[in-house]
């Protein structure tokens, strides 16, 4: 998953064992769907978003976070 504010994605690397097997894996972002109001509209958005993009949308308003994620051609 991604997140549609931030623009978060999984992070790829190796898991190394004791012995120094590699094998791979994914650090995921912590991405959660929420649901705000947008009274602009007169209805709900569910976004996904990562922890880090709900601070954001706390921080700047629903508005102006759904302006930002328009602007990069997402569909809200």
């Amino acid at each position: 998953m991604r997140c549609q504010l931030t623009g978060r994605e999984p992070g790829f690397g190796k898991q190394v064992s004791h012995s120094h097997v590699r094998t791979s894996r994914r650090w995921d972002p912590n991405v959660q769907v929420k649901s705000y109001w947008l009274a602009s509209e007169g209805r709900r958005v569910r976004l996904r978003l990562s922890a880090k993009g709900i601070k954001t949308v706390d921080k700047i308003g629903i508005e102006a976070a759904v302006a930002r994620i328009r602007a990069r051609g997402e569909k809200v």
